[in-house]
């Protein structure tokens, strides 16, 4: 017997937070996530909740915990792109498609009674944060921020009828293949002098000022891609709260043309290779491997290339890939992911070529009319 129940206290929100814990505790790849970081996406203060609402439900077969889901419903998404199109996210289950498909009723049911035609996800809770379901690449750990879950998922998915609507694909880049690349340097250098753009990286004693940039950048340069939702300044400022503590400023750019903001490179050192020996926790004396251990790491993970649109086209990304590829292998780092980009974003799948990155992971995103 199936039961599936709503969420409604701090012991099932627990319960609902810990249970990939279940899932992943013989998968060597997972890395579980920090336990004081997911909580905060459950509290109301969460920027989240300001645009948006959810429904976690957990279930049950025969007494034992055997999955979860939360139903999300995204105004802001909707404003956007003028849709009544509703979300599952937080999805994790066992290998049993009926208990997958109680858990996709039970979201689709909520999702229907807020008006909503269309179930998409994963996203949990948006594109912003955690989205798409791994379908290649399972013989590796998740770069920093990147989604992972079982193989079996993508038929608990698609069997319940969900259809793919994109691809979002992470290239590896290595150190040889991108130094051993004068074409590399020479776009780059071609495209920074014709457009006089200057690099620099960002100043932390003005981070209130840079956030802004980001923002501004981001809201600009990706609206017309595929699941654009808008960061808002509470969304933005937590993000910056997030990475500040890992940060590393020479990989964290900025590119000025006559003293205007106009593109932005990201990227972080992927500090999943820490976590993954912390099982969630910080405190009391985890976060001391944050330091002892930061110099094991050997990736980098580009999470953000943004270009104003009137400057796009020009080549002014190979510019940001080059010197942030270049600053982490100075960091003594051996490979870079940059993920995810959209596989129909031809502009910034041809500059990945340019830098002899390839696909090595792939992510999908599903809808289902409801």
């Amino acid at each position: 017997m199936i039961e599936i129940i709503t969420v409604s206290n701090k012991k099932q929100l627990n319960q609902f937070i810990k249970f990939p814990w279940k899932i992943y505790k013989d998968d060597p790849h997972w890395v579980p996530p920090l336990l004081m970081d997911i909580k905060k996406r459950f509290k109301s203060s969460f920027s989240f909740f300001n645009f948006g609402q959810q429904e976690c439900y957990l279930a049950y077969k025969d007494g034992e915990l055997v999955g979860r889901i939360a139903a999300i419903k995204n105004d802001l998404y909707n404003e956007t792109h003028k849709d009544k199109t509703g979300f599952f996210g937080y999805f994790e289950c066992i290998n049993d498609q009926a208990v997958a498909n109680k858990l996709f009723d039970t979201a689709k049911a909520w999702l229907q009674d807020k008006g909503l035609n269309i179930m998409h996800g994963p996203a949990s809770p948006s594109s912003n944060h955690d989205y798409g379901l791994l379908v290649e690449g399972f013989d590796d750990s998740p770069r920093m921020m990147m989604t992972y879950n079982p193989k079996y998922y993508i038929d608990l998915i698609t069997n319940y009828g969900f259809e793919k609507t994109m691809g979002l694909l992470a290239y590896k880049m290595t150190k040889e293949d991108v130094l051993g690349n004068p074409k590399l340097q020479r776009v780059a250098d071609i495209a920074q002098k014709r457009a006089k753009m200057t690099i620099r990286p960002v100043n932390m004693k003005k981070i209130k000022e840079e956030v802004q940039h980001i923002k501004n950048l981001w809201n600009e340069a990706w609206e017309d891609n595929y699941g654009f939702v808008p960061m808002t300044d509470a969304e933005i400022d937590e993000l910056a709260e997030d990475i500040k503590p890992i940060a590393e400023p020479s990989l964290i750019l900025f590119g000025e043309i006559d003293g205007e903001v106009v593109g932005m490179g990201i990227a972080l050192l992927d500090y999943n290779y820490v976590f993954k020996q912390m099982n969630g926790r910080l405190l009391p004396f985890n976060f001391l491997k944050i330091f002892t251990q930061k110099k094991k790491i050997e990736w980098l993970r580009v999470i953000v290339l943004g270009i104003s649109p009137k400057y796009q086209g020009k080549g002014l990304d190979a510019v940001f890939y080059n010197t942030l590829i270049q600053n982490g292998f100075k960091l003594g780092l051996k490979y870079g992911e940059a993920s995810w980009i959209l596989e129909d974003n031809v502009m910034m799948n041809r500059g990945m070529k340019v830098v002899n990155g390839e696909v090595y992971k792939r992510y999908n995103v599903y809808e289902v009319k409801i």
